[in-house]
C-alpha cells in the first residue's frame, strides 16, 4: 500500500512536557501504528526546537549553557515518548549538525531563487511566542503595554534582517489549496488559512542579528536564522536531505500532526519555503485542538497543570491513551477530568471489552478444554452470522475514518461492535446452553471470541500493550495480527471466512486485562 511518513510538531525546548505534548505524541503514534498494521512502510518522526531567545534567557536564569539546558529538556521529552509507548523512529533536534546543514541548504536554495533579501525590520516581537505581530493583532495590556494574541507581552524591535519574499507566494499557495482541498484538515482550519492568505501576505523576517543562539545564516555570520526556517526544516532533515539517502523516498511527508495555534507556520510559511526551494510541500497538515482540565485552560498559576507521568501512574498507560483518543473529537478542543477518565476506563474497558473477554474466555476454559471451540457442530442462527458480519465490516469503517484522521470515530465504531457483542452474548446465554445445547454454546463462544480477535487487532494502535495481551489470550500468532488478517472478501459474515480463529487451538488461562478502577485502591 505504499509508504507513510508522519510527524509531530517539534516542541519548543523551554520546559518540561505537558499533557498537550503527550496527546499529540499519542495521536501521532496511533496514526503511525494504524498505517503500519495496514501494510504501509512507515516513518514516524518527532523533534525539538532548541534555538531562540527564550531558551537562551531561560538557560541563563538556571545557570546553564543553552546546550546544557536543551539537552536536559530533550531528555525529558524522550523519556515521555518511552513512557507513553510512543517512541518515534527518529528525533530531529534543531541543534544537531544534520539539521543545521539541511536548514542552510534550504536557505541557499531560497536565496538562489531570488526569494531572500536583506533589509531592516521594525515591528512588535514576542519572546514567548518567538513571533512578530502586526499592530492589528495586538490587544491592550496593563500599564499601556501591548499583548500578543497569546497574552504574551511584546516589545518593539528594529534591526537588520534577512527577509523571505512570502508576498510572492500568495497566489501559488491559494492555487495549491484549491487543487488539494484536504491539504489542511479539518476543513475549518483550511478555510481560516485561505482567508488569511487572501487578505495579502507581507514578506517575512527570517533572521535575527541580535541573537547568537541559532543556526548561522549562510554567508552572513552576523545573523542566525529566525526560528521557523530551521525548525520547519526538521521534517525534511529526517529524510536525509540534502542527500539522496534511503529515507529520501519518504518525502513529501504524508501528515504533519500539529496544534491549531501553529497552522499559519505550517500551512503558509512551510509550503512557501519548499516551493521556493524547488521541493514538494507535505501532503497534509493534520490539526488537533487543545486540551483543558475540567474545561479550564491549564495554568501554573491556577494550579491545574497535570504531568503526563502523573496521569499514567494514576490510571494506567493504555486507559490514558484510550481516553484521549476516544473522548476528544480529533481536530476539536477536549476536556479531561478524573471522573471522565475513570468513567471511560470502567465502562468501556473494564465492563465492555474486559468483561466480555473474561466471561467468554473463562467459559471456554471450563467448557471447551481450554481450546478454541469448534463452531461447526451447530447450524448458525441469523444472529450469529449478523454478529460476524458486523465485526467483519469494521476494517472498512476504520479505514474510512482514518483517511480523514478521525481517530475518535474509528475507535467508537469498534466499541459499538463490542457493545453489540455484549448484547449478543447476554441474549444467547451460553451458560444456560452449556446444559441444554452444548453444540450451540460452542458456536456462541466461538463467535464471541472471533469478534474479540477482530476488535483487538483493530485497537492495537490505541492500546498496544493491552490488545497484545488479549491477542495472546486468544493465541493469535504474532504474524497474524496485522489488518491483513481481517480481510475476508466476499465471505464476510461467514464462519468459514479467511483468517478466522482455528478451532482446537489451545488457549492460555484467562486473566483480567482491565481491572476496574476503585477509588479506595487509588488513594
Amino acid at each position: 500500500m505504499g509508504r507513510f511518513y508522519v510527524t509531530t510538531a517539534i516542541p519548543y525546548a523551554n520546559g518540561a512536557p505537558h499533557i498537550g505534548h503527550a496527546y499529540e505524541r499519542i495521536a501521532t503514534d496511533a496514526i503511525q501504528r494504524f498505517m503500519r498494521l495496514d501494510g504501509r512502510e512507515t516513518l514516524f518522526v518527532t523533534g525539538m526546537d532548541e534555538f531562540g531567545l527564550k531558551v537562551q534567557q531561560t538557560a541563563a536564569r538556571e545557570g546553564l549553557s543553552p546546550q546544557e539546558f536543551v539537552d536536559r529538556v530533550a531528555g525529558e521529552f524522550e523519556a515521555m515518548g518511552e513512557m507513553l509507548n510512543a517512541c518515534a523512529d527518529d528525533i530531529i533536534r534543531t541543534t544537531q549538525a544534520r539539521n543545521v546543514r539541511a536548514a542552510q541548504a534550504i536557505w541557499e536554495r531560497m536565496a538562489a531563487n531570488g526569494d531572500v533579501y536583506l533589509s531592516t525590520y521594525s515591528g512588535w516581537y514576542s519572546v514567548r511566542d518567538e513571533a512578530f505581530f502586526d499592530e492589528s493583532e495586538l490587544s491592550p495590556g496593563p500599564d499601556g503595554s501591548k499583548l500578543a494574541p497569546s497574552g504574551a507581552p511584546v516589545e518593539w524591535v528594529e534591526e537588520e534582517s534577512w527577509f523571505f519574499r512570502l508576498s510572492a507566494y500568495a497566489d501559488k499557495l491559494l492555487a495549491h489549496y484549491a487543487k488539494n482541498p484536504d491539504f489542511v484538515t479539518p476543513e475549518k482550519y483550511l478555510n481560516e488559512i485561505t482567508a488569511f492568505v487572501k487578505r495579502g501576505l507581507a514578506d517575512l523576517s527570517i533572521s535575527r542579528a541580535t541573537l547568537a543562539w541559532g543556526t548561522p545564516v549562510p554567508g552572513d555570520p552576523k545573523h542566525v536564522m529566525y526560528v521557523w526556517v530551521d525548525a520547519l526544516t526538521n521534517y525534511i532533515t529526517a529524510t536525509g536531505f540534502p542527500d539522496d539517502g534511503p529515507r529520501a523516498k519518504f518525502w513529501p511527508a504524508d501528515a504533519h500532526v500539529i496544534g491549531k495555534d501553529i497552522t499559519r507556520f505550517h500551512a503558509i510559511y512551510w509550503p512557501a519555503f519548499l516551493m521556493s526551494a524547488g521541493l514538494p510541500p507535505p501532503r497534509q497538515i493534520v490539526v488537533h485542538g487543545f486540551l483543558f482540565n475540567r474545561g479550564e485552560k491549564m495554568s501554573k498559576s491556577v494550579g491545574n497543570v497535570v504531568s503526563p507521568a502523573s496521569l499514567v501512574k494514576a490510571y494506567g498507560l493504555d486507559p490514558v491513551r484510550y481516553f484521549f483518543l476516544r473522548e476528544v473529537p480529533f481536530g476539536q478542543d477536549g476536556s479531561y477530568s478524573h471522573e471522565a477518565i475513570v468513567a471511560r476506563r470502567n465502562a468501556d474497558l473494564a465492563n465492555d471489552i474486559g468483561n466480555l473477554a473474561q466471561r467468554s474466555l473463562s467459559m471456554i476454559a471450563r467448557n471447551c478444554a481450554a481450546a478454541v471451540p469448534d463452531p461447526r457442530e451447530a447450524a448458525p442462527a441469523p444472529e450469529d452470522l449478523a454478529m460476524l458480519a458486523r465485526a467483519d465490516a469494521l476494517l472498512g469503517e476504520a479505514r474510512r475514518h482514518m483517511k480523514s484522521f478521525l481517530i475518535h470515530l474509528y475507535v467508537g465504531a469498534v466499541f459499538d461492535v463490542v457493545a453489540e457483542a455484549n448484547r449478543y452474548f447476554a441474549n444467547a446465554a451460553p451458560w444456560a446452553l452449556a446444559k441444554s445445547d452444548p453444540a450451540r454454546m460452542r458456536l456462541v463462544l466461538y463467535v464471541t471470541a472471533e469478534v474479540l480477535r477482530i476488535a483487538a487487532i483493530l485497537l492495537q494502535p490505541i492500546m498496544p500493550d493491552s490488545m497484545g495481551k488479549l491477542l495472546d489470550l486468544l493465541n493469535v500468532p504474532p504474524d497474524a495480527r496485522s489488518f491483513a488478517a481481517l480481510e475476508v472478501g466476499d465471505a464476510a459474515g461467514r464462519l468459514d471466512a479467511p483468517h478466522r480463529l482455528e478451532p482446537g487451538r489451545a488457549l492460555p488461562p484467562p486473566i483480567a486485562i482491565f481491572p476496574r478502577y476503585v477509588e479506595a485502591a487509588a488513594q
